[in-house]
């Protein structure tokens, strides 16, 4: 039997506080046929966060040279800082047949979403507003300030869920991880990514 498998591009997001990176990281080590797409980022790193592993950090004078340098697939200013998914990490990686994962903002994700014929898209849904409050106050890495402006944008990245294929609530982490598993685990025998030849004997 012959098979032919084609790269995925997976689109996964969601308001900031749902827990997208956790069911990534939960995904990614569960399924080795999945890389991270490294999106640059103006904005400073958190307490962990490595350049070049979690976000290549930038300046906003290279950010802007990356714009006119047409390196970006989409990029968008988000929570006052920009971020931009780079053509480089995201079309040799699939023309190699890896399958590429976007951890992206809602306006960088309908931009993919609009722009690319093949994709799939998920958003992340919080249980409650209350529960998404109650995530970004306590990671503690936010201002009250950046709180209050990240669950003002929540609303209208909400909004949008329909434009995504799937919709997946991050109630129960282990649930959400086997749903999005299962997903992902369908698409690879979509046919836009794969194909088979069944032999005569």
């Amino acid at each position: 039997m012959s098979e032919t498998r084609k790269g995925m591009l997976l689109v996964i997001s969601g308001p900031s506080g749902t827990g997208k990176g956790t069911v990534i990281e939960r995904l990614m080590a569960q399924d080795k046929s999945l890389v991270f797409s490294v999106s640059a980022t103006t904005r400073a790193p958190r307490p962990g966060e490595i350049d070049g592993v979690h976000y290549h950090f930038v300046t906003d004078e290279q950010y802007d040279q990356l714009v006119a340098d047409g390196a970006f697939v989409e990029h968008a200013t988000v929570h006052a800082n920009r971020y931009g998914t780079l053509r480089s990490e995201v079309y040799q990686r699939l023309e190699r047949g890896e399958n590429v994962v976007l951890d992206i903002d809602v306006q960088g994700a309908l931009n993919v979403i609009a722009s690319e014929k093949e994709k799939v898209s998920i958003f992340i849904l919080p249980p409650s507003m209350k529960v998404l409050r109650e995530r970004l106050t306590g990671r503690g890495t936010e201002t009250p300030e950046a709180v209050e402006r990240r669950l003002h944008n929540a609303v209208w990245e909400i909004s949008q869920k329909d434009h995504y294929e799937y919709k997946v609530i991050n109630d129960d982490l282990d649930e959400c991880v086997r749903t999005m598993q299962a997903i992902i685990a369908a698409e690879k025998h979509s046919s836009a990514y794969y194909s088979v030849e069944v032999p005569e004997e």
